[in-house]
């Protein structure tokens, strides 16, 4: 039996379990082969979904006419876009959710509400099996098998691009004998790209060497810093209960709070992240982001947070947000831990109300202004201007006699041979 048909877990589907599958669909290159691929060598229905989290630029009635056009016998296209927000964005939000420094999450918050729609299109459409355009080497593969093994057991997956070992030469002309489309043309291989509400990535090409600097058609997001306006520009946000409610005191819903802050953000520059990034299964990689909405509100809202915490809350908080995020990222959204830390992350937003304005200048978000009715601060105790009040200085000194006792005798304990 050929390496890419022996199976490796139990959820995998061989040629005889397939009837009809439930193609994860994007009209682009992949999944478009992946269509008549999955026709011919299972000899079964597809039926496609696609599903919208806020990519940019996307005329669904296109993809959707594409995939009828390939022959899929259903295609559901689903707007999921205040789902992805309110479920998915705002409790990344509130965990302040950055994984290695510098990712905000964007695709590993969208795959497991994309993978959980998946589940119920194929069940409502009686599908016994789930097919993603994901290869051996992301964390994408993860994140939608795990996904689809915790809801729905009793349905199978497939992943043509991690087994038919075609390259993107062979793509394209699988693509030209079955007569599919092929957005953008062939020229000059495409990045490797995805985004959604809350952000963009770039993969491929130059990118994957080290030493070469960005290029500069390879932000579509976000204006080149050196390109933006020379005048800065201040946006301020309005928080409640850890979440954005109005930019520049004009309140919305969350979907429009973020294409508005991401438009702002990317006018100025702000949200470019070249990024080198350790994947869950092994690798060490390096993505272009672009991500003006989360280089805005982030830190925003970590400052807030800030203001409003005790610095016991401040000291442990942070630690509670990397661990949040790697599950995230590590594809285990419905790892119980995920939801025990929401909990806490509900608990400490509670306070987390109040604005913030950040200037924004060719590439830079900085605070400058934060304002909360539930700030641990009290002007009048943290003034140098006057000595008194609430603030007893006098009590310093025996405050401090105790505070460095031990460190003061272990360090004559371990320094006592020395004289």
């Amino acid at each position: 039996m050929p390496d890419a048909l022996r199976k490796t877990a139990s959820y995998e589907a061989m040629p005889g379990e397939v009837g009809r599958v439930l193609l994860l669909y994007s009209g682009g290159l992949d999944t478009s082969v992946m269509l008549k691929w999955i026709q011919d060598r299972y000899e079964a229905e597809v039926v496609a979904l696609t599903v919208n989290l806020g990519q940019p630029g996307e005329d669904y009635e296109v993809i959707k006419g594409k995939a009828l056009h390939l022959g899929a016998v259903e295609c559901h296209v689903v707007d999921a876009r205040e789902a992805f927000a309110r479920d998915y964005v705002g409790p990344a939000i509130k965990a302040n959710a950055l994984y290695g420094g510098g990712y905000p999450l964007f695709t590993a918050l969208g795959r497991p509400l994309i993978a959980k729609l998946a589940v119920e299109y194929a069940r409502r459409s009686g599908c016994d099996t789930i097919a993603h355009g994901c290869t051996g080497k992301g964390n994408d593969q993860v994140r939608i098998e795990a996904t689809v093994t915790t809801l729905a057991p009793e349905l199978k997956v497939i992943a043509p691009v991690r087994g038919w070992q075609m390259g993107r030469d062979e793509e394209v002309a699988y693509a030209r004998e079955h007569g599919i489309p092929i957005k953008g043309g062939t020229e000059v291989a495409p990045y490797s790209i995805d985004d959604n509400l809350w952000g963009r990535s770039s993969e491929g090409r130059w990118i994957e060497d080290l030493d070469h600097a960005p290029e500069d058609d390879v932000f579509q997001l976000v204006t080149r810093p050196e390109q933006a306006p020379d005048e800065p520009q201040e946006v301020e946000l309005e928080f409640e209960c850890g979440l954005p409610v109005a930019v520049d005191g004009q309140r919305t819903e969350l979907v429009e709070l973020i294409e508005r802050v991401a438009a702002i953000g990317a006018r100025h520059g702000v949200g470019i992240v070249d990024h080198i990034e350790d994947r869950i299964v092994g690798l060490k990689v390096r993505d272009i982001y672009e991500v003006p909405a989360a280089a805005i509100v982030l830190p925003a809202h970590a400052e807030l947070e800030k203001l409003v915490c005790t610095i016991h809350q401040n000291q442990f908080k942070p630690g509670l947000d990397r661990q949040w995020a790697y599950l995230v990222y590590a594809g285990l959204w419905w790892e119980p831990l995920r939801e025990d830390l929401d909990a806490y992350m509900d608990a400490v937003n509670e306070h987390v109300s109040g604005t913030v304005a950040l200037k924004l200048y060719k590439g830079t978000a900085r605070v400058v202004r934060r304002s909360s009715p539930n700030a641990v601060y009290d002007p009048a105790l943290a003034t140098f201007a006057e000595s008194g009040g609430l603030f007893s200085q006098q009590a310093s000194p025996g405050f401090i006699e105790l505070w460095s006792l031990q460190s003061r005798m272990a360090w004559r304990v371990r320094h006592a041979r020395d004289g």
